[in-house]
Formats: C-alpha cells, structure tokens, sequence
C-alpha cells in the first residue's frame, strides 16, 4: 500500500513538473520568452530615446500574449544559437524571436501558430549577373547559422559563409569577400537594400517563403493550446495586423496561406568519418592561425620590449602606449575593428585580419614577458660586455637577448597555447576552426557532447606536443639542469 501510495506522489509531482508550466506561468504572473538583444531593429532592440527599455514588434507581441494570459511579459537574454537548447533546459518558458518553423525544429520542441511570414530573399551586389541560387554554384554566399536560410544553402552546391549579426554579411558583400546574402526579407530590407549600402541590391523574387513562430517545450501542450487561442484572437480582431503595421511589417504575404512547416531535406548527422576530417582540417585551420600569429607577436613583443627598457622617454612612452591599448581591449574588438572598421578604406581577408589582430594583440602580452627577462639579467652581464669593448647593441644582440629568450621561454610557451584557444573568437570574422566547426557538428548532430569531446581532444593534441618540446628545449638550456622542475 505504501509503495502504491509512493508511486502516486512520484507521477504527480511529474505531472506538475512537466505539464503545469501555464499554471505556474498564472500563479508567478510572468510569463518568460528567450530572446537575443542581437537581432536588433525591427525584432527587439534598446529604444533610442530610452535605452532602459526594449522595443520592437515581437515584444509587442510578447505583451500582447501575456496580457491575453492575464499576466505580464519579460525578455531573457540568450544568445540566438543556443535558444533551442536552453528552451529544453528550462532557463525560460517559451522562444520568441524570429523563429523559423521547419520539420527539424518540430522534432525538438513544439510551435505555436505563426505570427508572420517571411520570403528568403537573395541579395548581390548591383553588377552582379547572379539571379538565382543557381546562378551561384561554387561561389561564397553569406547567412546566419541555424536558418532555414543555411539548410537552403547546404543543398546546394556553392560554399556557405556564416555571420552571427545581421549587418556584417551585407558588408562582406559590398566589400565583394561574398558573392550573394540568402536571409528573411526582413533582414534583408532592414541592413541590406538600403540607402547607405547602394551597391546591393534585392532581387525580387522569393526565393522560399517562411513562417516565424513561438517555441514551447514538448512537455508543454496546454501552453501551446493557450498561446495558439491568443493569437488567433489577436489575428481575429485586428491586434497582430496592428502590431506589425506600427513595425512596417505587413504585407501582401500576411493575408495568404501560411506555408507549410518547411525541411531543406537536412538529416541528422553521426559523428562519421567526413565529420571527423571536418574537424581535422579545422584543427590545421586553428593551428596555421596560431603559429603565424605568433610568429607576428614575437617580433613585435620584442621591438616593444627593447623599446621601454633602453629606449628614451619619447619612444618608451609609445611603447607602453601600444601595450596598454592592445592588452587593456578586447581581442574580439580588434577584430571587429581590423575586419570591418577599416573595411571601406582597406579590406582585409578573414584570415588577414585574423593573423594581423591576434599578432599584434599577443605582441603587447610578449612585451611585457620580454621586459620582465631582460630586466632579470644581472647588471655584471652588461658591465662585462662593455669591457670586453661591445657596443650597445652587440650587447644587446650578442649577450641580453639569448638570455632574455632562455628566461622568458616557460611564459612564452604558455601564451602561445592561450593564442591557440583565443584562436576560437576569429569565426567572428567568418573563419571556421576548430570551435567553430564544434559548434556547426553540434547543430548538425542535434547534440552538444560528442563534439565538444571531440574538440577538446584536438585542443590537446596541438598544445600538449608543444608544451612538451618547450619543456625539452627549456631542459637543455637550463644551467642547474633541474629535471625534476622541468
């Protein structure tokens, strides 16, 4: 009896787990939707006039199905990739930002109604003789990750260049590092066919048709019923028309059918042996990034270090101003700056900019490491060399800089496997190494472990053969030839 009683208690505390999120939804008075400030205009962004607060068509539309539930509406913060997977983790109660329907989604999680239907819409640049997706075979052609946009992409055979923003592949394309943009028409009309960019243009037609809808939970049909009720209440009396009007939003395509859930035919995919040659060569992407970065920021970090220690007060202080301002900004902000900052007066290659803005971004941490070795060698050295009769700079050539290198090798060895790590933040600019190609198989594979694993072992295998010929060159340079610390 008491086992029965125990069972009782055990299924329905799973019940109200699982299937009582509408009810907890009414009783706290909020109801959470995930989203990515990154979007920006018209989805959601900081409203000009105040920053303190979000506006754009889908928080009105988030408000207005809260109001409907008789609760209020608030934003969490996640980054648009991950907002399936943090969905079904529980971190917030539904999706709302521009999510496409397609059958691969349906597997994952269930979709309210649509909301809005959207065309794909191909962007080249006005002396383009490309009007079709055809037109485009083995050429460059930009779009964001985890779009109904890249599935149409993958099926056809031209190479697929991914963004994270909406802006960027627009830029690539005037700047002709792309050859087409494949995204929503209401990207495409916001950042790409516009006034200031009057060497792009949208074709006119669509090259597939779409519909954006609200994510919810599998475990979580009476919140789809109830989402679904409101915004066919909202279609019915005129709210949603409203909503997307006050956006600039409707049109012809909102009073016709809503296509079907789409599928761009993509499978699943295993962890097989194309994959795992994926991850290879991205490995040797990662590590060609690397070593010629570092061989940009040894050179660089040693000019700057002799600078600040035997330079005079003109050339120190320009040193030390180079090292604060590379060392004290982000990396992915130098990045930006070097790819697309400059980009109107000279345009860098993804991996030009890469090479050039980890270079000299390391060059100003190998200073300081320089600086410190050369500061750590005795003054008799240099007392000695100056009577053996040695000009400064054979003495810094021929007696402190050797040593200085021996001394500073450990901390160099270090840095350079950080570089390989920092490596990562170039897919930014539209490099696809080795995290990157982790987070594309992630996706593709509908599973997170398998390719981190897979990807934390490439890690290893580059920096750990590294560390252990630094280690070996450090053992055979070292004067007490102390093993046991090496």
């Amino acid at each position: 009896m008491r086992s029965a009683l125990l069972l009782l208690a055990l299924v329905a505390c799973g019940g109200d787990e699982h299937g009582g999120t509408l009810a907890k939804i009414k009783k706290r008075g909020e109801l959470t939707w995930g989203a990515d400030l990154q979007g920006g205009e018209p989805y959601l962004y900081e409203d000009p006039s105040n920053p303190t607060q979000i506006i754009g068509f889908e928080v009105d539309i988030a408000n207005a199905l809260a109001h409907r539930l008789g609760v209020k509406a608030r934003m969490v913060q996640y980054t648009w990739s991950n907002l399936v997977p943090s969905l079904e983790r529980g971190d917030f109660d539904v999706i709302l930002n521009g999510l496409e329907a397609t059958a691969e989604r349906g597997e994952r999680i269930l979709m309210s109604e649509p909301y809005f239907i959207y065309a794909e819409t191909l962007a080249v640049r006005v002396d383009s003789p490309y009007r079709t997706l055809a037109d485009l075979r083995g050429k460059r052609v930009g779009t964001l990750n985890q779009t109904f946009a890249h599935d149409l992409l993958r099926a056809q055979p031209l190479e697929v260049v991914l963004y994270e923003g909406n802006e960027e592949p627009y830029i690539d394309l005037e700047q002709g590092r792309i050859d087409a943009v494949l995204l929503d028409n209401i990207i495409a009309d916001r950042y790409g066919c516009i006034a200031r960019r009057p060497r792009v243009k949208c074709l006119p037609d669509d090259i597939a048709r779409g519909t954006y809808v609200i994510g919810i939970r599998k475990a979580d049909p009476e919140l789809k019923r109830a989402i679904d009720d409101a915004l066919a209440a909202m279609k019915k009396d005129g709210e949603l028309e409203r909503i997307l009007t006050k956006a600039k939003l409707w049109d012809k395509r909102q009073t016709e059918p809503a296509p079907k859930t789409v599928s761009a035919a993509t499978k699943y995919r295993t962890f097989d042996t194309e994959m795992v040659w994926q991850f290879v060569w991205a490995a040797l992407v990662t590590l060609k990034l690397s070593l010629l970065a570092f061989l940009l920021a040894v050179p660089v970090g040693l000019i700057l270090a002799v600078a600040r220690v035997y330079g005079g007060p003109i050339v120190s202080g320009a040193a030390r101003v180079y090292i604060e301002v590379f060392r004290g900004t982000p990396v992915l902000l130098q990045l930006f700056v070097l790819y697309y900052g400059l980009a109107p007066y000279y345009s860098l290659g993804p991996v030009q900019a890469a090479v050039l803005g980890l270079g000299l971004n390391y060059g100003a941490y190998e200073a300081e490491v320089y600086r410190g070795a050369l500061l750590a060698i005795p003054r008799g050295q240099t007392e000695a060399a100056k009577a053996l009769g040695m000009a400064p700079s054979q003495t810094l050539r021929h007696v402190l800089l050797p040593q200085a290198l021996r001394l500073a090798l450990p901390p160099m060895t270090n840095d350079f496997v950080s570089l390989l790590k920092d490596s990562s933040l170039v897919s930014v600019i539209t490099v696809i190494e080795l995290t990157k190609r982790m987070t594309i198989a992630a996706v593709d594979m509908r599973g997170w472990l398998v390719p981190g694993l897979a990807c934390a072992a490439l890690y290893l295998a580059l920096s750990f053969p590294l560390s252990e010929l630094a280690r070996r060159l450090e053992r055979r340079l070292a004067r007490d030839q102390r093993p046991q610390a090496l």
